[in-house]
C-alpha cells in the first residue's frame, strides 16, 4: 500500500473515532438535559441528601454507643429509594431487607421516629423493639425492614395476592439484595407470582457484594434480571446510582403490572459504599473501585444536574442542606431525650390466639 493510501486509512479511522466520541458526547449531553420538572429533581435530591445525612448521624451515634447492635447502612445506594419513590403511589405496599433506613425515609417515615428506633427509644417507628433491621409502618405501607434473608420476597408475593383477591390496582414492591437472590424462597415466589398474575414489581438491589462475597464468585449468572426469564417475567437491569433511571425503569413496571399482566422484575445496579455493617471493614474490595463509584455519587450527580441546567439555584440547594442539617440533628435529640420501652411492652403487640389449642398450662 502506497503511503497516500495508507495516510488516507489513517484519517479515516482517526475521522471515524471523532465521530464516534462526538456521537458519545452528543448522546451524554442530550441524555444530561433535565426530562422532569423542577419539582421532581430537587425532591429527588432532597430526599437522597435526608437519607445520606440519617445514614451517617446514625454511623457517629453508633461510634459513640448510643445504637447497638446491627446496623447497616444505604449510603450510595440512595438513587435507589428516591427512583422507587417517584414512580409508584403512596397506596402501594413495598417490603425489603435489612439495609432498609432509606426506604423507611422514602415512605415518608419521619427521620424522628426512625432515629428513635435506632436508639431502641420508645418514640421509635416500632416502639424501640425492631432496632435498625425491623421498621415497619402499616400507615405508610411500608411492611419491613425483615432480618431474614430473603424472606421478604414470599411476604411481597402475599401482599401482592392480597391485593388482587380485593380487586384493588395496588402493587407491593418486594426488593432484596443480590445474596438473596440465591434463596430458593425466591424461585417458589415467581412461579407463583407469574402463574397467578399477582401485581408484585421484585427488585434486586445488586451491590456486587451481597455481605461480603461477589457475585461473580456466588453465581454462574451474572446479570441477576437473566433469572426472571425461566419464569417469563418481564424484565431489565437499570443504573440504580441515578434517579432518573431508577424513576423510568419502575414507572414502566408499574404501568405494565396495574394493567393487569403480573410481575416484572428489575436489577437495580447499585454500590454500598460502607461495609456490609458497621462491623465489616470490606477488605474485599479495592479502594480504587470505591472511588470510581463515588465519582457517580447520586447525591452530588443530582446537585450538580440542577445546577449545570440552571433547574434551580444555588441558594435553594443551600436551603434544602440547612433543612436537612436541621431536621437530622432534631432527630438526634428528639431520640436521646425519649424513654426506654417500659419493661411490660413485653406483653404488648404480640400475636395471640385466645382458643389456640396446642398449649398447655
Amino acid at each position: 500500500m502506497s503511503d497516500t493510501l495508507i495516510e488516507t486509512a489513517i484519517n479515516h479511522h482517526q475521522l471515524m473515532d471523532t465521530v464516534t466520541e462526538n456521537k458519545k458526547k452528543t448522546a451524554k449531553k442530550k441524555a444530561d438535559k433535565p426530562a422532569y420538572s423542577k419539582e421532581m429533581y430537587l425532591s429527588w435530591y432532597e430526599l437522597m441528601l435526608r437519607i445520606r445525612r440519617f445514614e451517617e448521624r446514625a454511623l457517629m451515634m453508633y461510634g459513640q454507643q448510643k445504637i447497638r447492635g446491627f446496623c447497616h447502612v444505604y449510603i450510595g445506594q440512595e438513587a435507589v429509594a428516591a427512583g422507587i419513590e417517584s414512580a409508584i403511589r403512596r397506596e402501594d405496599a413495598i417490603v425489603t431487607a435489612y439495609r432498609q433506613h432509606g426506604t423507611a425515609l422514602g415512605r415518608g417515615c419521619s427521620s424522628r421516629e426512625c432515629m428513635a428506633e435506632l436508639f431502641g427509644k420508645a418514640t421509635g417507628i416500632v416502639k424501640g423493639k425492631g432496632g435498625s433491621m425491623h421498621f415497619f409502618s402499616a400507615e405508610h405501607r411500608y411492611f419491613g425492614g425483615n432480618g431474614i434473608v430473603g424472606a421478604q420476597i414470599p411476604i411481597g408475593t402475599g401482599i401482592a395476592f392480597a391485593e388482587k383477591y380485593k380487586g384493588t390496582d395496588n402493587l407491593c414492591v418486594t426488593m432484596f439484595g443480590d445474596g438473596a437472590a440465591r434463596q430458593g424462597s425466591l424461585h417458589e415466589s415467581f412461579n407463583m407470582a407469574m402463574n397467578w398474575k399477582l401485581p408484585v414489581l421484585y427488585i434486586v438491589e445488586n451491590n456486587g457484594y451481597a455481605m461480603g462475597t461477589s457475585v461473580k464468585r456466588t453465581s454462574n449468572v451474572v446479570e441477576l434480571y437473566k433469572l426472571g426469564a425461566s419464569y417469563d417475567i418481564p424484565s431489565e437491569a437499570v443504573d440504580g446510582m441515578n434517579p432518573e433511571a431508577v424513576h423510568e425503569a419502575v414507572s414502566r413496571a408499574a404501568e405494565f403490572i396495574r394493567a393487569g399482566k403480573g410481575p416484572y422484575f428489575l436489577e437495580i445496579r447499585t454500590y454500598r459504599y460502607k461495609g456490609h455493617s458497621v462491623s465489616d471493614p470490606a477488605k474485599y474490595r479495592t479502594k480504587e473501585e470505591v472511588q470510581e463509584y463515588q465519582e457517580r455519587d447520586p447525591v452530588k450527580m443530582t446537585e450538580r444536574k440542577i445546577l449545570d441546567n440552571n433547574i434551580a439555584t444555588e441558594q435553594e440547594i443551600r436551603a434544602i442542606q440547612e433543612k436537612i442539617k436541621e431536621e437530622i440533628l432534631d432527630a438526634v435529640n428528639f431520640a436521646e431525650e425519649s424513654p426506654y420501652p417500659d419493661p411490660a411492652e413485653l406483653w404488648n403487640d404480640n400475636y395471640l390466639q385466645p382458643d389456640y389449642p396446642y398449649i398447655r398450662d
